[in-house]
């Protein structure tokens, strides 16, 4: 398939800028696969009605680290943002990070942070056209450097949310509630749209709940810059399955229950670590795998997803798994379908300067409203 193809209009004001006062309160459209058909669903929460016993859910417990700082370039006192990506090698402090501008950066020069320049990094490499190495001149304990390191920084929030930076950022609603294992520098949006108790009435409801680790890195968010998308190449990022995963999901697999991949790093897990038998398998490692139309899945039976940015890998994982026609269907329904806006009586309600009745959309991107694609 081309680029081109997963183009839609998208007005920013459609961007989710804030994420619901509750976790599962956002919109929810269910999309039927086989019959080709939509529902739009008030609450998140609505998703109980799909799920009976012995289902699973699978998530993706990793945990976002606030990855972005800023800091003065020496003599010039420049302001350069860095995005952290990962920690290369913790006894000599390497990170592979992102610089911005990058052109005022090179080999040599050193950053500072924090309002007392207390943390000094040293650029060592140039290793992609924007990308570096920064050596962080720190003496003390490896874990209290991190601590002071990740004092410095901020939630990674993308760049479509467009009140950042001006507003305070609270890195707990960009981090799941089962966010555990650290390495992310974005979160798994999907992930994000289940609250404690919605959890607690999917386990009561006798729902199986899976737990994979993708930590989720910017490759997904990378600008496509080729129009053939066989000749695109994602960045690697790190996957973990456990033997208790393998069980849950093989077992559903095998008996005829759903398996409900929450988002796409679960999907590119389940596709990644899927065995010629039809069967997932412990995994440790990396994955590049780049899912777009076609692509046969093997595990999924189900998969709840956001409504993603135009041209994005995100857009395109979910057309393949719902097909490319539908799905594309679906972004334009959501595009177009309005909701009423209630008061506590549930009459609608009107706008006192002009009169005409207040609608509601479906809201986009991270902080967005949901999508849940069923196969049957």
């Amino acid at each position: 398939m081309k680029l081109s193809q997963f183009k839609y209009r998208l007005d920013p004001e459609r961007i989710a800028q804030h994420p619901t006062p509750f976790r599962d309160d956002c919109r929810l459209m269910v999309v039927h696969a086989k019959s080709g058909t939509f529902e739009h669903r008030d609450h998140f929460y609505d998703i109980m009605d799909y799920f009976d016993e012995k289902d699973v859910f699978v998530f993706n417990d990793t945990k976002v680290f606030p990855a972005r700082l800023y800091g003065n370039k020496e003599k010039t006192g420049a302001r350069i943002e860095v995005f952290l990506l990962r920690e290369l090698n913790p006894e000599l402090r390497l990170w592979d990070v992102l610089v911005d501008p990058a052109r005022k950066i090179r080999i040599g020069n050193k950053l500072y942070f924090g309002e007392d320049n207390s943390m000094v990094a040293e650029v060592i490499d140039n290793t992609t056209s924007r990308g570096r190495t920064l050596r962080f001149l720190y003496d003390g304990p490896h874990d209290e450097f991190k601590r002071a390191l990740y004092a410095l920084g901020e939630a990674p929030l993308p760049r479509s949310i467009l009140s950042r930076p001006s507003e305070p950022c609270d890195i707990d609603d960009f981090q799941t509630i089962f966010a555990s294992k650290e390495g992310a520098v974005t979160a798994p949006s999907a992930c994000l749209h289940f609250s404690r108790s919605l959890m607690k009435r999917l386990e009561l409801k006798g729902v199986d709940l899976a737990y994979i680790t993708m930590h989720c890195g910017l490759g997904s968010f990378r600008e496509i810059d080729v129009e053939d998308l066989t000749k695109h190449k994602m960045d690697s990022e790190e996957i973990h399955v456990s033997e208790e995963a393998c069980r849950l999901i093989n077992g559903a697999h095998d008996t005829g229950h759903r398996v409900c991949a929450i988002g796409t790093t679960v999907q590119r897990v389940l596709e990644t670590a899927v065995s010629a038998d039809e069967h997932l398998k412990p995994f440790d490692g990396w994955t590049n795998k780049f899912i777009f139309p076609p692509h046969k899945f093997v595990l999924a039976d189900a998969m709840v997803a956001n409504f993603y940015m135009p041209y994005s890998t995100l857009l395109m994982l979910t057309a393949a798994y719902g097909g490319y026609e539908l799905i594309m269907r679906a972004y334009e329904e959501a595009l177009q379908k309005e909701f009423p806006v209630l008061d506590l009586k549930g009459n609608p309600m009107k706008d006192e300067t002009t009169g005409e009745p207040l609608v509601e959309r479906y809201r986009f991107g991270t902080y967005g409203d949901a999508m849940l694609i069923l196969q049957d």
